[in-house]
């Protein structure tokens, strides 16, 4: 499950075979049984309009959620340039020596945060946590240093600036974490197979064209596939673009200047 979740078209393939297959099994229940009479027609269709109906209000909150974990990473990642942002101005108030060395390291981190955000191997992602990690011990260690020296008003607002950059990181990490349960998501096709079940069974006829019985499976599997990629950070192809840091990139001088 979190194999076809990491990567929409993977589910979308599997739904567009598996939901087909299951409104073809309702019509080979119906042809094994016979017609359904007027009367139990009626009650039938009591029932899977209740279910379909169902199946949409489950399908649009699930999108709600992934919607909202989408903008929830896309306004970290804003945070995120903001506060290196801030951060490279502020170091500028530390000793000359501390500046230098402030400035070069929060280039490199901010490189490694826009990797971060266009990087898809699991492997490569790992490394690049770790590498992060020491980046924001070796720019603490400078803060550690200019205290050392003296504590004014000035060395205090670039420890909270940086406090600001290593936090902001942690919430970006935590926004990409979350996701839709795949327990959930057991529940979500599960329903959607019974609904594929119950418009093959409620086939008015046992005989004839029934090419409209694959329309459902695949508005479902669509629908199902936009979730998916939307609630997949990397694995999709709605993806977040670390815009706000690469502007703060190209708005830095040139090396040297």
């Amino acid at each position: 499950m979190s194999t076809l979740l990491g990567h929409p078209l993977f589910l979308f393939v599997t739904l567009l075979i598996v939901l087909p297959l299951a409104s073809a099994l309702g019509v080979y229940c119906l042809r094994r049984k016979g017609n359904l009479d007027e009367e139990t027609l009626k009650d039938f269709g009591v029932v899977q309009a209740a279910t379909l109906t169902l199946l949409g209000l489950l399908i649009g909150f699930s999108f709600s959620n992934a919607v909202g974990h989408y903008d929830q990473r896309k306004d970290t990642e804003s945070e995120e340039a903001n506060a290196i942002g801030t951060e490279l101005l502020r170091v500028d108030l530390l000793t000359p020596a501390n500046a230098a060395v402030a400035r070069k390291e929060l280039i490199n981190y901010l490189d490694l945060r826009i990797e971060f955000y266009q990087i898809r191997d699991k492997e490569k992602l790992a490394l690049l946590d770790k590498e992060t990690a020491l980046s924001q011990a070796r720019l603490w260690k400078v803060i550690q240093n200019e205290t050392q020296l003296a504590i004014t008003p000035a060395t205090s607002l670039v420890a909270s600036g940086m406090n600001d950059v290593i936090n902001t990181q942690g919430y970006t990490q935590a926004a990409w974490i979350k996701h839709f349960p795949p327990s959930a998501w057991i529940l979500l096709i599960a329903i959607s197979l019974i609904c594929n079940i119950l418009i093959g069974y409620g086939s008015h006829s046992k005989k004839g064209n029934k090419v409209y019985l694959f329309i459902l499976p695949a508005i479902i599997s669509i629908a199902l596939t936009m979730v998916a990629d939307i609630g997949s950070p990397r694995g999709g192809m709605i993806r977040i673009e670390p815009q706000n840091l690469q502007l703060l990139k190209a708005s830095l001088p040139p090396a040297g200047v």
